[in-house]
């Protein structure tokens, strides 16, 4: 295999990879523009809505069967489900401590991680759930290099999600009023605005983001396990840290470049796929230091 076919091999798996990552990562910046919340429990939504496309596809398959359209379906049921589950999670556990200390409601974030990723620890007892969709082997050859029909699928579907919400964010009311509740609560109080439905909006729209990338991680990866929101919740923090947090293209972007780095960096001598968390989290202190508001992120200066 020559250098250019290991370019472009790694180049794949890099945009592939980041697609998840920016998908998930859009949830924590949103949250975190919205109501300055480090939403740590973002990355079990992401595993609670894998499994909830495994439930939808469960009884979906026998009338739609269990490809395409059966996992797109099963996406969409996953996205309400987990969407209203994350309004659910912000109503009971978040807004009661929007005003508190905030440490308090980042340790409350932690617990309901934590909560979230036992239960479904009971429910599964540990083991992991073959997901169960039949996408087929197909794809498309360019040279040497075989680019997998599924792996074109994920990467326009989530390019597809991230433009929608960028769209709804930029062009629609409740986006402006999104962008008016994070730069100042009380005075859209004053305007008005519902800033608990908007909050209540946020949650949702975040949540219903990692449920899809969830989805398809499970179809693409073909299990689920209750663990695995944990690490890709790191990783998607990292992501919306080095693209600025707070900025949703700042998220998209920030997804992209930690799945390239951690794909070409395993390439580099020295450090193989063992150490690939190593060098991503040695990234995030890298960007921390040189810049600490991120690549697109903005210093804010705090009201009195």
């Amino acid at each position: 295999m020559t250098a250019f076919d290991i370019i472009t091999h790694q180049l794949v798996n890099g945009i592939v990879l980041g697609s998840f990552y920016a998908l998930v990562a859009l949830g924590y910046t949103m949250v975190f523009g919205v109501v300055k919340l480090l939403n740590f429990a973002h990355g079990e939504l992401y595993m609670i809505g894998g499994f909830a496309g495994f439930i939808a596809l469960s009884f979906l398959a026998p009338i739609l069967g269990p490809g395409w359209f059966g996992v797109a379906v099963s996406m969409i049921f996953a996205m309400l489900a987990v969407g209203f589950l994350g309004v659910i999670i912000e109503r009971v556990a978040y807004a009661p401590m929007l005003a508190a200390p905030r440490l308090s409601i980042l340790i409350t974030a932690l617990a309901v991680s934590l909560v979230l990723q036992n239960g479904v620890l009971t429910l599964t007892k540990g083991q992991y759930t073959p997901f169960g969709a039949e996408l087929g082997f197909g794809g498309i050859n360019l040279g040497n290099l075989f680019i997998k029909e599924k792996e074109l699928v994920l990467v326009g579907t989530a390019a597809a999600l991230m433009l929608a919400l960028e769209f709804f964010v930029s062009r629609t009311q409740y986006g402006r009023a999104m962008r008016a509740v994070s730069v100042d609560k009380d005075m859209c109080r004053l305007m008005g605005i519902n800033v608990n439905a908007v909050i209540a909006v946020t949650f949702f729209l975040g949540s219903a983001l990692a449920a899809a990338a969830g989805t398809m991680a499970g179809a693409f990866y073909g299990s689920l396990w209750y663990f695995s929101g944990f690490l890709i919740g790191l990783k998607a923090f990292t992501a919306a840290v080095i693209g600025g947090i707070g900025s949703i293209p700042g998220a998209m972007l920030g997804g992209l470049i930690l799945g390239l780095l951690e794909s070409f960096g395993t390439q580099i001598p020295g450090i193989g796929s063992e150490w690939k968390d190593v060098f991503s989290f040695s990234v995030l202190i890298l960007v921390l230091v040189l810049k600490p508001t991120g690549l697109l992120g903005k210093s804010e200066q705090e009201r009195m």
